[in-house]
């Protein structure tokens, strides 16, 4: 019986892999909430190997890449991206910043603010749930770039968010350091990507001791105006798009409609830096097909040996 119960109890600590450990300090600190690309993984209707053993155990299952920065000395936290995980992602959040109490105008916004990178699926559709069918917040402020924030607001359903006072847009400026508090602050940076429906950010988050930059998507590093390796020096973390580790990695796809920073393209330029600068860089944001979301891969190994790392969803920042 006390074999039984052992089992069963270890087991139970096994389903709650995913859980997001809350560990006490005063420093500001981030923690990786999702490290996929916007279809999640598994993702809709892949049947592959990649997706099937997501299905089975969910310990390799990857949420739509997001991040909690949270400041321990005032309680206050803000989300990067609003990933249709949200629900999800909202409950590992737990614990992470002051509880939040209901105003008498309605439920209170979850966070003290949402920073968006730009306008596709796994960035922002997540504001649904902020909406009156599901969690019904009151004024949660979003921040995103001044084409970002016109789009929310003239498009439905996100425009009726707006309306209803449900979320509350405030423009960012590239190069115009927002402060969260002393020593802590997010500034915005401009990065070349698709642009159907918006421009696209990067955000860098400067905290009392180290800074860390979040860039999950980028057409090409070329394609940047500033140069990434001296970005990637200056930053303490770099967490990048990863989208994809190849070119060859969506058979009868052209690839050049959907560019993206291969990972061998990353490895290859961050070569020369120096062993401390290539341990700051974190993939993340991997499609479902990246062979490198799997730990186990020769993929992950890959990065492994050149210095850098695979973001894990828990993975913690101290700033």
């Amino acid at each position: 019986m006390r074999i039984l119960i052992l089992t069963l109890i270890l087991a139970s600590c096994a389903a709650l892999d995913r859980n997001v450990t809350v560990v006490q300090s005063s420093a500001p600190y981030v923690i990786a909430l999702g490290t996929a690309q916007d279809g999640g993984l598994p993702q809709l209707g892949c049947e592959k190997a990649c997706c099937s053993a997501a299905r089975l155990d969910p310990s390799k299952r990857r949420l739509r890449a997001c991040l909690l920065l949270v400041d321990p000395s005032t309680g206050h936290r803000w989300l990067f991206e609003a990933t249709p995980d949200l629900p999800e992602q909202l409950e590992l959040a737990k614990g992470h910043g002051a509880a939040r109490s209901r105003s008498s105008s309605g439920r209170a916004a979850p966070f003290d603010g949402i920073f968006l990178t730009h306008a596709h699926l796994g960035h922002y559709t997540g504001l649904a749930h902020l909406g009156r069918e599901a969690y019904g917040a009151h004024a949660q402020p979003v921040y995103a770039s001044e084409r970002m924030c016109a789009f929310l607001s003239s498009h439905g359903p996100w425009s009726q968010l707006v309306e209803l006072g449900q979320i509350e847009c405030r423009v960012v400026s590239p190069g115009a350091p927002l402060e969260l508090r002393e020593g802590l602050s997010v500034e915005a940076i401009r990065v070349p990507h698709r642009e159907e429906f918006s421009d696209t950010y990067a955000w860098i988050i400067r905290g009392p001791s180290r800074s860390l930059l979040f860039l999950p998507d980028i057409d090409k590093w070329e394609r940047f105006e500033q140069d990434i390796t001296e970005l990637v020096k200056e930053m303490d973390y770099s967490l990048l798009d990863a989208t994809f580790f190849g070119p060859d990695e969506l058979p009868g796809r052209d690839m050049a409609e959907i560019p993206h920073p291969f990972i061998v393209e990353s490895i290859a330029r961050f070569s020369e830096l120096s062993k401390e600068d290539r341990a700051g860089v974190h993939f993340l944001h991997l499609n479902h097909s990246n062979p490198a979301a799997d730990p186990e891969s020769s993929a992950a190994a890959t990065v492994r040996e050149a210095g850098h790392h695979v973001c894990a969803e828990g993975q913690r920042f101290e700033l």
